[in-house]
């Protein structure tokens, strides 16, 4: 396989804006040690990650939580956002980024699947007479094994399966991001040759999911992959408090929060 895919021109910045599962963390109603915790790395927003060189930005997926996650941040376009899949934790907070409206339209990349759905649910921001405030939404349909070229960053998508659903994952140099994933294919693996940092899906330690990984699959696959450095996202309160489920964490798995930044050469 070419490795040239693999490359880009300059280290990345990953800042975790979001770790937590669909509902976040704490769990509405729940009065567990996890959801009453004072600890802000108990704390957990949907998932989203912000990814940056010296020259792009770029958002993948853009959850319900997108407007607290952004609020902190400098307020400058990005360049593209990728959508995982279509779930509501991972898109539910498009809208919320018309703001970013006054720099031209806002580029949402994502599977056949994903970019139709977002079309049915968002049908005011797409056809001929588009009220005044609309989001500029404009929609790019991608492949898994296709590259993406966005600025300086090369994105390469690979296909895992969210139970029965196929969704994309994202390899961008020597960093992955893969949420949702419960199983995948041996024909991805090599799209993932040499891969150092992964961000990868464990929603706890116990209790079989789905179409979740528990933290076990999640070493698995990271030391099947060879990553040299593995931080656990899309966490839901059950994997317990932060500090004694790190020390829990199998050699080489990390458990990422809400604000980490990882520097990715």
């Amino acid at each position: 396989m070419d490795s040239s895919l693999f490359t880009h021109k300059s280290s990345l910045k990953v800042t975790l804006l979001g770790t937590g599962t669909s509902g976040g963390v704490p769990s509405l109603g729940c009065q567990c040690e996890v959801c009453r915790s004072q600890d802000p790395r108990d704390h957990r927003l949907r998932c989203v990650a912000l990814v940056e060189s010296a020259t792009t930005r770029i958002l993948i997926d853009c959850g319900p939580d997108i407007r607290q996650q952004l609020m902190p941040l400098p307020f400058k376009p990005f360049d593209a956002i990728l959508m995982t899949h279509i779930h509501y934790d991972h898109v539910g907070g498009i809208d919320d980024l018309r703001p970013f409206s006054v720099f031209g339209p806002i580029r949402l990349y994502g599977d056949e699947k994903t970019c139709k759905h977002v079309r049915n649910i968002m049908p005011y921001c797409f056809g001929e007479h588009l009220y005044p405030g609309v989001p500029r939404l404009e929609l790019h349909k991608i492949e898994p094994h296709v590259p993406l070229h966005v600025g300086d960053i090369n994105i390469m998508p690979i296909q895992v399966m969210h139970g029965k659903m196929p969704i994309l994952g994202f390899r961008i140099g020597s960093f992955a991001y893969i949420t949702d994933m419960k199983t995948i294919g041996d024909e991805e693996l090599p799209y993932l040759e040499g891969v150092e940092t992964l961000v990868v899906n464990a929603l706890r330690f116990e209790k079989e999911h789905h179409s979740h990984q528990l933290v076990a699959d999640a070493a698995l696959f990271a030391r099947r992959i060879g990553a040299k450095h593995t931080y656990i996202t899309h966490v839901c309160h059950h994997i317990g408090l932060y500090d004694e489920a790190q020390r829990r964490m199998p050699e080489g798995l990390n458990l990422a929060y809400d604000g980490e930044v990882l520097q990715c050469p």
